[in-house]
Formats: C-alpha cells, sequence, structure tokens
C-alpha cells in the first residue's frame, strides 16, 4: 500500500500544480521571461517538462512519505500542516534563492512559491489518508 499512496499523493501534487499554474499561466510566463508563440502559448511546449515535474512529485512524495513515517505524522491535519511547512519553509526558500541570484522578479518566487506549499499540502494531506 505504500507505493500507491505514493503515486496518489504524486497525482494530487501533479493536479494542483496544474491548476495552479493554468490559474496564473499568463502572470508566470511574464515573470519566468517565457517565450510564446503566437498562439500565446510556450514556445517550447513539449511533453518532457510535463514528466519531469511528475517525477519530481514522485520523489517528493515517497520523501514525505518517509519522513513522516519517521515523525509519526498519521493524521490528515498533521499531514495537511507538514506539507505546508515543508512547501513554506524547505522549498519556497530554495526557489527564492535561485530566483534571486538569477536576477528574477520576486513575484516568480511567490508564484513558484506557492504552489510549492499548496502541492506538498495536497501530498501530506494524502499521504496520511492512506
Amino acid at each position: 500500500m505504500p507505493f500507491v499512496s505514493i503515486i496518489v499523493a504524486a497525482i494530487a501534487g501533479f493536479a494542483v500544480g496544474a491548476v495552479w499554474y493554468m490559474s496564473l499561466a499568463n502572470a508566470w510566463m511574464d515573470a519566468a521571461n517565457i517565450a510564446r508563440g503566437p498562439d500565446g502559448k510556450p514556445e517550447n511546449d513539449g511533453p518532457l517538462p510535463y514528466v519531469m515535474a511528475f517525477v519530481a512529485m514522485l520523489l517528493v512524495a515517497g520523501m514525505m512519505r518517509h519522513s513522516f513515517a519517521l515523525s509519526g505524522i498519521d493524521t490528515a491535519g498533521a499531514g495537511l500542516v507538514s506539507g505546508v511547512g515543508i512547501g513554506l519553509f524547505f522549498i519556497s526558500p530554495w526557489i527564492m534563492i535561485n530566483n534571486a541570484y538569477a536576477g528574477r522578479p520576486f513575484r516568480l518566487t511567490v508564484i513558484d512559491g506557492g504552489y510549492a506549499v499548496l502541492g506538498c499540502a495536497a501530498i501530506g494531506l494524502v499521504l496520511t489518508l492512506f
């Protein structure tokens, strides 16, 4: 059952990202300086980023499950709060550092960090529901 929970949690994290970035597509593309084609979509819109994103979600969900098991996090509330904490205090600061050194606008950090928080919250919740 642990592998099923990791896969379902990864799907949840990926789905949150799909909704998040579809809602903020233009703001994200502007902040990230993404080149767009005549249709307004990113020029390099192939499947590879989506595959890499899902693999990343599997890695995050797997490590979160391991950390939760070691920490005794086993309720939905604890999973949700722990996921928020991981996204807010582990992942978002790293995004901020990378964006600051790259000279990217802070709004990109807010957009990407927001996804880290919500995605990890969803993963944490799903992991504790199994």
